[in-house]
């Protein structure tokens, strides 16, 4: 299956703004990791400006419903994101 990573841009202040959204954030990427589909997730520090994701499934599509379900985007902390395939040059996910 193709490689694909998603990056996130965040709002100002985002340690404060995502808390009342990080448990239900986390749960849901835990809940992507336990099927094999999210490789690794992680915010960029500092500045905790964004985010990236690798994930590891047939189709861009289902990256798209996993940032339609996280709560970061549907409540604003999300500004911007995006989805790229990716090859590994070297090594395994």
């Amino acid at each position: 299956m193709p490689l694909f990573v998603l990056t996130y841009e965040y709002v100002p202040d985002v340690l404060e703004k995502r808390t009342p959204f990080r448990a239900e954030h986390l749960a849901n990427a835990k809940a992507w990791h336990a099927q094999g589909k999210l490789k690794f997730i992680g915010a960029f520090d500092p500045p905790s400006d964004g985010a990236l994701a690798l994930f590891d499934v047939a189709a861009a599509s289902e990256v798209e419903e996993f940032v339609k379900a996280d709560p970061y985007v549907r409540n604003g902390i999300v500004t911007r994101h995006r989805v790229r395939p990716w090859s590994a040059a070297v090594g395994t996910a």
